[in-house]
């Protein structure tokens, strides 16, 4: 079932390109999402509006951390509000990326549940950066996905937030890591809740100069306090937090 989701994403990841490419825009009528990850494994996707003013962001409830049957932590509980921003930590093997893989529904939830109402924006080490496009094409193609038509202006602020200004037409093979890293997290400087209410950010303080630590704490913040929520494992101290997930207390 997993394998079967992932080539499901793969093809509508592939038809989002198809529709850049033609211009055309599909996503002016597209609702809210919410997912609803329940103990038979089974993701339902739901388009229609969503009132975050009566409902928390993100639910889970007594789940457990698990790869296939090696189960990591036990009957996990968080509740995330509108404007809410978690820590995720806990030592290295108690399973922090692969709590967030599960909330991403890139693994199976075998116990528990996992609900997130509204759209969600996933940054991880697998950044979906494509070398065959330039710089500013991954990240239009990005933001293209969460129904933001970005002109050049727009793509040159966020390239600029992120150290990457002058670079919008080389081609991303010739990145460094570092860089294509920062491409990744370029789409945060541009996202608001209205394009996706929930942040899902693994170590995204990794390998950052301190002015780049600064600016991204300050937009997390800045997205906290237009109503979004974000759940981030970083094994660095930041001050972008107001809340904090110990995977410790629910490790076997």
């Amino acid at each position: 079932m997993l394998i079967g989701w992932v080539i499901w994403r793969f093809i509508i990841a592939l038809f989002d390109r198809v529709v850049v490419k033609l211009g055309v825009n599909l996503y002016t009528t597209v609702k809210p999402i919410i997912f609803i990850i329940d103990t038979n494994h089974a993701m339902t996707t739901v388009t229609k509006p969503i009132d975050t003013d009566n409902k928390p962001i993100l639910t889970i409830d007594k789940l457990d951390v698990q790869r296939g049957d090696f189960v990591l932590c036990q009957e996990v509980q968080l509740t995330l509000e509108m404007g809410d921003v978690c820590h995720l930590i806990g030592e290295n093997g108690l399973g922090k990326t692969t709590l967030m893989s599960q909330i991403a529904g890139l693994l199976p939830i075998i116990h528990g549940t996992c609900v997130c109402a509204g759209a969600m924006v996933y940054v991880s080490h697998q950044l979906g950066i494509s070398a065959a496009l330039t710089v500013a094409q991954n990240l239009r193609f990005l933001l293209s996905l969460y129904g933001v038509d970005a002109d050049d202006t727009l793509i040159d602020e966020a390239l600029w937030q992120v150290g990457l200004e002058g670079l919008q037409d080389i081609s991303s093979v010739q990145l460094s890591a570092g860089q294509m890293r920062r491409v990744g997290l370029a789409r945060l400087f541009v996202l608001t809740p209205n394009e996706a209410s929930f942040w899902l950010l693994d170590e995204p303080l990794t390998a950052l100069d301190t002015t780049m630590v600064q600016r991204l704490e300050a937009c997390i913040l800045a997205f906290a306090k237009a109503g979004g929520a974000v759940l981030m494992a970083s094994h660095q101290a930041t001050k972008a937090t107001n809340r904090q997930l110990n995977l410790a207390e629910f490790a076997l």
